[in-house]
């Protein structure tokens, strides 16, 4: 069965990147947009900019590992959003503990979490 809080269809990824926001921080860029849901959906990417499969794929699990730690702290009684997390080649190298930190900082620029 499929999990309903992750972002699958085009359309859906081309909705938050042509009609959502941006910011940009030292590992992530965070694409948010509204959904008009109950619930957050959210995607990760890593790009080939980022290195080869093993990279991508650590880069991938670092950014869902941070997300997970920190989505206990966005509100889920008001506005539910689309969130599409992009990793920056800059990420390569680096402990969970960073990108979380990079990851709460783009998330408190964006007005999604509170400070």
């Amino acid at each position: 069965m499929l999990k309903k809080n992750v972002l699958r269809r085009k359309t859906d990824f081309s909705a938050v990147y042509n009609r959502g926001k941006s910011v940009g921080d030292r590992y992530v860029v965070l694409f948010y947009r509204a959904n008009g849901l109950s619930y957050h959906r959210t995607g990760f990417l890593a790009s080939k900019k980022v290195g080869n499969s093993v990279r991508r794929n650590r880069a991938r699990r670092l950014m869902k590992e941070s997300y997970r730690h920190l989505q206990h702290r966005i509100p889920s009684d008001g506005v539910h959003y689309d969130l599409i997390i992009i990793a920056r080649n800059t990420i390569s190298g680096k402990k969970c503990a960073e990108v979380e930190r990079s990851l709460l900082s783009a998330f408190k620029r964006t007005g999604v979490i509170k400070k």
